[in-house]
C-alpha cells in the first residue's frame, strides 16, 4: 500500500515537474528578447545571442549524457542543471554590459540546454517497467507552455519586462520542489542523447542526407520566427498579453496533432515522405502570410498553424529516420535530425534572420522565410517522387514495414 502511494506521488510530481520545465522554456524563448530589445540590443544581436544556444548545446548534450551514464543518478543531474539555470538566469538578467550577457548566456545555456533531452530520460527512468505513457507527461508539458505564456503576458504587461527574472526564478524553483519530492530513482535506462557511433555509415547514405539537407532549409524559417515573433508583434502595435496569446494558439494544439498523426499516418517511407512535403508547403504558406500580416491580431491566429506544422514535422522526421537509418545506428541517426533540427538550424537562424531583420526588414525575412520553405518542399516532393518509382530502397526490415511497393 505504501509502495504504490509512493509510486503515485512520484508520478504526480513528474507531471507538474514537466509543466514547469516547459513553463521557463517558454518565458526565456518568448519573452526574453523583448527584454534584450530593451537593453538597447538591435535585431541582429539579438539573434546572434539566442542563436549561441544552439552551439552551446552540441558541447553540453554530450556532456551531461556522459556525466548521467557514468553516475548513475539522472535525478541528481537533473537537479544540478536546474540550480545552474537558476542561477545563471540571475547572473544574465543583472549583467549591465553586453560582454557581461554574452558570457553569462554561454553559461547558461550549457545548463539549461539539455534539459529537456535529460528531463526526458529521467521520466523514461520512472515510468519504465510500468503502465504510465510518456506521451501523458509530454502534454503536461505542453500545458506548462500553453497556459505559462498566456498567463505570463499580462503580468509582463503591468509589471514591465523586468519581473520576467523573478517569474523565471519561480517556475525553475517550483520545478526543483517537485524533483525533490519524487522517490530516489534506483535504476537508469541510460539513453545518451548525442550518441554519434554510427555517423560514418550515415554519411553513406545520401538519401538520408538529402532529408537532413532539405529538413535543414525548413528549419531555418522556423528559427528565425521563434525568435523574432514577440518583436513582430510588438512592432505591429500589440501587447505582451497578445505574444502570450500568440504563443498559447500555437502550442494549446500540439499535443492532439502528435496524437492525430500517430493514429492517422502510416510508418511507410512514401506515406511520410509525402506528408513531410505537405507539411513543408504549409511551413511556406505559414511564412508567407506573416511576411503579408499587419495587425498583432493576424499574426497571433497564423501562429495556429504552428501545432500542425511543427508538430507533423517532428513527428513525421522522427518517424522517417526510423525507417531511413539501418537499426543498429538510429540512435546516431536520431541524434544527427535532432542536431541539425535544434543545432545548426538555430544557428543560422538566429544570426542570418537578426540580419535581415536589422538591414532588409521582417517582410524580407519571412519573404526569405517562405522562399527556404519552398526549396525544401521541392525537395521533399522529389524525394517522394524517387522513391515511389523505384529509385530507393532501404535495407529490408519486417517490423518497420520499410519494404513497400
Amino acid at each position: 500500500m505504501r509502495e504504490n502511494l509512493d509510486k503515485q506521488l512520484s508520478f504526480t510530481s513528474l507531471k507538474w515537474f514537466n509543466f514547469f520545465v516547459y513553463g521557463t522554456v517558454v518565458l526565456f524563448t518568448s519573452f526574453f528578447p523583448l527584454y534584450l530589445q530593451e537593453m538597447g540590443m538591435n535585431k541582429l544581436e539579438i539573434g546572434s545571442l539566442m542563436s549561441v544556444g544552439a552551439l552551446v548545446s552540441i558541447i553540453a548534450n554530450p556532456f551531461w549524457g556522459i556525466w548521467s551514464d557514468r553516475y548513475q543518478n539522472i535525478r541528481r543531474i537533473v537537479l544540478v542543471m536546474l540550480t545552474g539555470t537558476l542561477v545563471l538566469s540571475q547572473l544574465v538578467f543583472q549583467a549591465n554590459t553586453y560582454e557581461m550577457i554574452y558570457i553569462s548566456i554561454l553559461f547558461f545555456y550549457f545548463f539549461q540546454g539539455p534539459l529537456f533531452a535529460q528531463s526526458n530520460t529521467m521520466i523514461l527512468s520512472y515510468i519504465d517497467g510500468t503502465s504510465q505513457r510518456f506521451s501523458s507527461y509530454r502534454l503536461w508539458g505542453s500545458l506548462g507552455w500553453a497556459l505559462t505564456a498566456i498567463l505570463a503576458g499580462p503580468v509582463i504587461e503591468w509589471a514591465g519586462v523586468s519581473v520576467l527574472s523573478y517569474l523565471f526564478a519561480a517556475l525553475l524553483c517550483a520545478a526543483m520542489i517537485a524533483l525533490i519530492a519524487m522517490p530516489k530513482l534506483d535504476h537508469s535506462i541510460g539513453i545518451a542523447p548525442l550518441p554519434f557511433r554510427g555517423l560514418r555509415q550515415i554519411f553513406y547514405n545520401p538519401f538520408f542526407l538529402c532529408f537532413i539537407l532539405f529538413g535543414i532549409l525548413v528549419s531555418i524559417p522556423n528559427t528565425m520566427n521563434n525568435t523574432f515573433v514577440s518583436l513582430y508583434i510588438t512592432e505591429l502595435g500589440g501587447s505582451k498579453t497578445m505574444i502570450g496569446l500568440a504563443v498559447f494558439l500555437s502550442s494549446i494544439l500540439e499535443m492532439g496533432v502528435l496524437l492525430l498523426c500517430n493514429y492517422i499516418l502510416k510508418r511507410k517511407i512514401s506515406v511520410l515522405l509525402a506528408s513531410l512535403t505537405f507539411v513543408s508547403a504549409l511551413f511556406f504558406l505559414r511564412w508567407w502570410m506573416m511576411a503579408d500580416a499587419t495587425t498583432p491580431l493576424q499574426v497571433a491566429f497564423i501562429q495556429v498553424l504552428h501545432c500542425i506544422t511543427f508538430g507533423g514535422f517532428f513527428y513525421v522526421g522522427t518517424q522517417l529516420t526510423m525507417l531511413l537509418v539501418p537499426r543498429a545506428y538510429r540512435s546516431s541517426g536520431q541524434a544527427l535530425y535532432t542536431l541539425t533540427w535544434s543545432g545548426i538550424s538555430g544557428i543560422l537562424g538566429g544570426v542570418l534572420g537578426g540580419w535581415m531583420y536589422q538591414n532588409l526588414g521582417v517582410q524580407t525575412m519571412y519573404q526569405s522565410g517562405a522562399l527556404l520553405a519552398l526549396f525544401g518542399t521541392i525537395g521533399f516532393g522529389l524525394m517522394w517522387l524517387f522513391f515511389i518509382r523505384g529509385g530507393y530502397r532501404p535495407p529490408a526490415d519486417p517490423e518497420d514495414g520499410a519494404a513497400e511497393e
